[in-house]
C-alpha cells in the first residue's frame, strides 16, 4: 500500500526525486522483511541475553561513563571518604586485558563529586575482586587512605558479605577456621588457585584428629557464616571474614562447606578450568542449560561495612543494595530476602 501511494505521489516529480523516493520505498520494504523474518529467541537465549544486560553494561565503557555510574550510585560520603557501589566485572586496578578500572576513573570521579573543582583527589583504601560487587571505600586524601588501610590490615573493619551458594551448608551457622595457601593445580590446564591447608587430619581409624605440621606458605583464615534462607537446592548465606586472605570466602564456601558460590567457575573444579557444573533442578529454576552456565556471574556481594569511630567520632556504617542479577536469581530460586539481616 505504501508503494502504491508513493507511486501516485511521484507523478510530476523530477527523475532525481523519483529515484530518491524509490530508494526510500525499497529500504522500507527490506526493513519490514527483516523484522518479519527475525528469528525468535528461545527461553534460554532470552535468559542469557538478560544476564549479559545485567552484568556487562560497564565493563567496556568510556571512563567518563563509568565515573558517572559510580557517582550516581554513591552510598556514603563525608569530609574524609566516599563509599561506592562497585559493579560486577569491573577491575579495581588496571592490567593486561583491563580496558577501564576503578583506579583509572578516580580523577574523573573526584572532580564530578566536588563540582569539577581543581585539585580534587580520591585514593583506594582496599580492593574487591573483579567479579565481586558491593561497598568499596575511597579516601579524599592519601593520609585518610593510609588510616583506613591500617584499619583493614588490623581487622578492625567489620565486613559482611552475602553469597548465593549451590547446596545448603551444614551446620547452618558456625566459624570456619582453616588456613589457606596458593597451590598449583596440575592437569590438562595447569594453573594456580587458593586452597585449604588444614592443620588437622582424620586419624587412620577415623575416630579422632591428628595435628599435622602447618605449611609455612599458608595464611590463617577464619570466616563466620550463617544461612539466611534455602530453596531450590541453593542457599543465601551471610559471611563475616575475620581475616582477609585472597579468595577466602570463595575457598571456605567451596572446599570447607562443600557449597560453591553460584557462578564461581574458578573454584567449582580443582584440576580444570571449566564452567560450574549445576544440578538439573537448579538449571531449570534459573532458566538455563548447562551449556550456558558459563554466563552466570559470581554471586558474591559486599553488602555492609562498619568502620570504627576514631577521635571521638561515631562508627561509620555503609549498606549496599544487591545487584539486579542477584535479586533475579533469588526470585527464580524462590529464596526470600530476609527483612532484617
Amino acid at each position: 500500500m505504501f508503494a502504491l501511494r508513493l507511486s501516485a505521489f511521484s507523478v510530476g516529480l523530477t527523475s532525481s526525486k523519483r529515484k530518491f523516493l524509490f530508494i526510500i520505498n525499497e529500504r522500507f520494504r527490506r526493513g519490514k522483511t527483516e523484522i518479519k523474518d527475525k528469528p525468535r529467541l528461545s527461553p534460554v537465549q532470552t535468559r542469557v541475553k538478560e544476564l549479559r544486560q545485567l552484568t556487562q553494561q560497564l565493563q567496556v565503557v568510556h571512563p567518563n561513563v563509568l565515573a558517572k555510574a559510580l557517582h550516581r550510585g554513591l552510598l556514603f560520603q563525608n569530609q574524609e571518604l566516599l563509599a561506592i557501589n562497585k559493579p560486577y566485572g569491573v577491575a579495581v586496578h588496571g592490567g593486561p586485558g583491563v580496558r577501564t578500572s576503578i583506579a583509572d576513573v578516580l580523577p574523573i570521579l573526584a572532580k564530578m563529586n566536588d563540582g569539577m573543582r581543581a585539585g580534587s583527589e580520591l585514593h583506594l583504601c582496599h580492593r574487591l575482586d573483579k567479579e565481586t560487587t558491593g561497598a568499596m571505600l575511597l579516601a579524599r586524601s592519601e593520609e585518610a587512605a593510609n588510616r583506613i588501610q591500617e584499619l583493614f590490615r588490623t581487622h578492625q573493619v567489620q565486613k559482611k558479605y552475602w553469597v548465593l551458594s549451590v547446596g545448603v551448608p551444614v551446620p547452618s551457622e558456625g566459624v570456619i577456621d582453616i588456613p589457606i595457601l596458593e597451590k598449583e593445580s596440575t592437569g590438562p590446564q595447569p594453573h594456580y588457585k587458593m586452597t585449604l591447608s588444614p592443620v588437622y587430619r582424620v586419624s587412620e581409624g577415623g575416630e579422632g584428629l591428628t595435628r599435622v605440621r602447618a605449611n609455612r606458605q599458608a595464611h590463617s583464615a577464619a570466616t563466620r557464616y550463617r544461612v539466611l534462607g534455602s530453596a531450590g537446592g541453593c542457599s543465601l548465606v551471610e559471611l563475616h571474614p575475620i581475616t582477609g586472605v585472597k579468595h577466602q570466602i570463595r575457598v571456605h564456601m567451596a572446599y570447607a562447606l562443600g557449597c560453591t558460590i553460584l557462578g564461581d567457575h574458578k573454584y567449582a573444579h580443582w584440576n580444570r578450568l571449566a564452567p560450574q557444573k549445576l544440578p538439573e533442578g537448579v538449571l531449570r529454576k534459573l532458566g538455563l542449560e548447562q551449556s550456558k552456565a558459563r554466563h552466570l556471574p559470581l554471586h558474591l556481594h559486599a553488602c555492609h561495612l562498619t568502620l570504627p569511630g576514631v577521635g571521638g567520632h561515631n562508627d561509620i556504617s555503609v549498606n549496599c543494595p544487591l545487584p539486579k542479577f542477584f535479586i533475579r536469581s533469588l526470585q527464580r530460586l524462590k529464596i526470600p530476602l530476609p527483612e532484617r539481616a
